[in-house]
């Protein structure tokens, strides 16, 4: 995807600080100012983020995204980790949510890397799919992906993540471990290298490669409210690819097993009566 997430992976020793203040309460109250119960309660986000150009590449590029999150006022907060897909809540509920999610994958463009030049380019894609999370107590989170994709790959996804959420004051502190897999339609389409990819390529030799766990690595995310409306959030993540996604020809070939995101969003939260 545009990516994941960044500067705060020092707030990772944080938590051991923080109060054990529950997580189950509103983390933004915007007072109706007319005294009307509203229907929704709306945040908008908008998030920069420095990130490889693709999967498994050497060079970054700064991309941006929009994010979209609504839900009843009367819900419970939930947290949310930058690296999250974008999805809504089917149901939900003081320990368990779940509902449909997507997210976008960006394109190999090879002629952009004269080191693998003539490998086969990759469209924009997009992976829709349900996400499953788990709250086993108010300060953890076990969230879960499975998406398939449509466009540039049509290969099986899976995320999984794991985060220690602590809010004191306006901050919000989160960090964990993160899981990534993929099955070998899409772990062959961005790290295979097909014959005529090593033929035109000169350098690579063919590879093929199975499905299993891409990556492993870490996250954190700290969001301060500056207002009742608004927040601003900095994240980074850390991933190292693995297994097969390690071995492919195209990685070793760019020395990109480790691979970075950092980012800054902010979002704007408001009331909406339908």
């Amino acid at each position: 995807m545009l990516a994941v997430s960044f500067v705060a992976l020092a707030a990772a020793a944080v938590p051991a600080l923080a109060a054990d203040a529950p997580l189950d309460v509103e983390s933004t109250v915007v007072a109706p100012s007319d005294g009307v119960q509203p229907d929704w309660r709306v945040t908008i986000k908008a998030t920069g983020v420095l990130s490889p150009e693709f999967e498994g590449a050497r060079d970054y590029s700064v991309s941006g995204y929009p994010g979209l999150s609504i839900r009843r006022p009367g819900q419970p907060w939930k947290f949310g980790a930058p690296d999250d897909g974008f999805g809504f809540a089917l149901f939900d509920s003081e320990r368990f949510q779940i509902g449909p999610v997507a997210r976008i994958k960006s394109k190999r463009d090879s002629s952009d890397e004269r080191r693998i030049r003539g490998v086969h380019d990759v469209d924009w894609a997009v992976e829709p799919g349900v996400f499953v999370e788990i709250y086993p107590t108010t300060n953890t989170r076990i969230r879960g992906e499975l998406r398939h994709g449509v466009g540039g790959h049509d290969g099986f996804v899976g995320d999984i993540a794991a985060d220690w959420i602590e809010r004191f004051g306006a901050f919000t502190v989160s960090a964990g471990p993160r899981l990534s897999l993929g099955d070998s339609d899409f772990m062959n389409e961005y790290f295979g290298v097909t014959t005529r990819d090593a033929i035109r390529n000169g350098r690579l030799s063919r590879y093929k490669a199975g499905g299993g766990i891409k990556s492993v690595g870490a996250a954190a995310a700290v969001t301060y409210d500056w207002t009742p409306n608004w927040s601003t959030t900095a994240f980074g993540a850390y991933n190292r690819l693995v297994g097969d996604a390690a071995d492919s020809p195209i990685v070793r070939r760019l020395k990109s097993k480790d691979q970075f995101t950092v980012g800054l969003g902010v979002a704007y939260t408001f009331d909406f009566n339908w």
